[in-house]
């Protein structure tokens, strides 16, 4: 049989659930989309609500008129490169589901393994109710990872961009960690009180602003600008942070950091250095390329 690439034509019959996700597969791979077979069954478990592993059991499922056009219809945001998140309404990050959309950046797999460092960063006994400060929360993914994991860690996120705040509000009030995470309208520090914090952590805007328009659709066109966009080398924030950080810290505090990788690591780490940051080292992501940064301030 022929597969088509015009999702259009499911509207047309009642196609079996195999049916629709051939089609669908087909027209998002016919739009570039190279994860077009996953991200067919994610669209129509979505519609069908359903896990996706679920699709496997009812091939011979029958859509119903409806179904069909709520499955077209998501189909074609994911065609235009509308992020698959987005098109869904959420994503997974470690061990809780946020709320995603375009006025925050979509957490990525990579930045699970940050969080988890600052996990580590807080487990020692001598810590027994830490204080977290996250630098550019965005969805509020670490934040709420941290004190989903660690119940009785504190965090206070911080993010410059107004409309981010509300969708890491609403994350947070949605996992019910109200009492745990405050979710803070500033520019890095600025809007905070005196305070000293066990670890600063910080997945900052890290690439260089003419790299932006070579990414894939999915990231040129619907991350917001604000949480990408590091300047003219992708340093412009982290410099900020690394400087203003040791007034954040208590003394053997940690300030852990995320990076475009491979060389600016290594001018992370000088920057590190520059200010003070010791026993200061780096840790590859899920490819294997040197990603992270930690270091301690004295």
């Amino acid at each position: 049989m022929t597969r088509t690439v015009d999702p259009d034509t499911l509207l047309e019959s009642r196609p079996s659930v195999s049916t629709a996700l051939a089609a669908g597969a087909d027209a998002l791979q016919a739009a570039g989309v190279d994860s077009g077979t996953a991200d067919a069954e994610w669209l129509l478990a979505s519609v069908l609500r359903v896990p996706r592993g679920a699709l496997r059991i009812e091939r011979k499922r029958t859509l119903e008129p409806a179904e069909a056009g709520r499955y077209v219809a998501r189909l074609r945001r994911r065609m235009n490169r509308e992020p698959l998140q987005h098109v869904l309404g959420t994503a997974p990050f470690r061990h809780v589901t946020l709320r995603v959309g375009p006025d925050a950046l979509v957490p990525r797999p990579e930045t699970e393994l940050l969080a988890e460092w600052v996990l580590e960063l807080l487990l020692p006994a001598g810590l027994p109710s830490p204080l977290v400060i996250d630098v550019g929360t965005g969805t509020g993914c670490i934040a709420c990872a941290i004190a989903w994991e660690r119940s009785n860690a504190r965090v206070i996120a911080l993010e410059a961009s107004p409309r981010a705040v509300v969708v890491a509000r609403d994350n947070v009030t949605a996992l019910g960690l109200l009492g745990r995470v405050t979710v803070e309208v500033s520019d890095l520090f600025a809007a905070l009180p005196p305070m000293r914090a066990d670890v600063v952590v910080s997945n900052p805007p890290y690439l260089p602003t003419d790299l932006i328009p070579t990414l894939s659709p999915e990231v040129s066109r619907y991350d917001p600008r604000i949480a990408m966009d590091g300047g003219s080398d992708g340093l412009a924030v982290v410099r900020r942070i690394v400087a203003e950080a040791p007034a954040w810290l208590v003394p053997g505090g940690a300030l852990v950091l995320e990076t475009g990788g491979g060389e600016q690591v290594t001018r992370v780490i000088a920057l590190m250095k520059a200010a003070g940051f010791g026993d200061i080292e780096s840790r590859r992501d899920l490819a294997g390329v040197e990603r992270f940064v930690a270091g301690r301030r004295p």
